[in-house]
């Protein structure tokens, strides 16, 4: 069987076909590209340079360490949140179908200690979890409801913390759903959040004029804006 060449000339290509080159048309040295040998192709995926390597590490540390500031600053929202509420207050609902303050911190702890034990082994909706108990009403006093809301807050910091950049990518069970523990991470970012703004518009309801505020006050924007102190405060944490 003949060999193919690499490279073959325009009249070689045609006298194959059956086809005459016509002299005055044609150049000889003309090259056409044939069918290369797919034997000789490199079919590995590039190494990755040692700058790409640095990078991605560099994005990977970034996103644990302002996911955890994030988190945190939303934890400190509610820790301050708290502070300015009596046993009662954690037990008010406006109606019915809301929840309490009490209710929700019930359960967000159910939720992390569920998420995050075990994080990267074990499917996160475990089996000694019962969610609809975290919404029925328990009647536990402010102490009671705040040793909940460290234990949760702890596990899930704890965990946040003993990542690796390494871990980002690799994958998690909820409810035998798989996702990417960064996936994971991002739910929890608004998963969290939403809930602690409930709370915090619970007793804002509660404390009314009283309410000492947690953000911007109004009307105080342009001198705030002017101010020296960090405008983004999860920067702090």
């Amino acid at each position: 069987m003949e060999d193919l060449k690499p490279w073959r000339t325009t009249g070689e290509m045609m006298r194959q076909k059956g086809i005459s080159p016509q002299p005055s048309t044609l150049n000889s040295s003309t090259l056409i590209p044939s069918t290369p040998n797919p034997s000789t192709l490199n079919l590995q995926p590039p190494t990755p340079q040692p700058s790409t390597l640095n990078m991605l590490m560099r994005t990977g540390n970034e996103f644990l360490q302002t996911a955890i500031r994030r988190f945190k600053y939303y934890k400190d929202l509610g820790d301050k949140t708290f502070v300015q509420l009596n046993d009662w207050d954690f037990h008010y609902q406006p109606n019915e179908e809301s929840n309490s303050i009490a209710v929700i911190i019930q359960h967000m702890a159910g939720n992390m200690l569920s998420r995050w034990t075990n994080f990267l082994s074990e499917d996160g909706e475990k089996e000694w979890r019962n969610r609809d108990e975290e919404f029925e009403i328990h009647q536990l006093n402010k102490q009671q409801l705040l040793e909940r809301w460290e234990k949760g807050w702890s596990c899930f910091l704890d965990t946040l913390a003993s990542l690796k950049k390494k871990d980002l990518k690799k994958t998690v069970y909820i409810r035998q759903e798989p996702l990417t523990v960064i996936d994971a991470i991002n739910r929890q970012l608004a998963h969290y959040p939403y809930h602690i703004g409930q709370l915090v518009f619970l007793a804002k309801i509660i404390k009314n004029k009283s309410w000492q505020n947690l953000s911007i006050p109004k009307g105080d924007s342009q001198l705030y804006n002017t101010t020296a102190e960090l405008k983004d405060p999860a920067k702090k944490y």
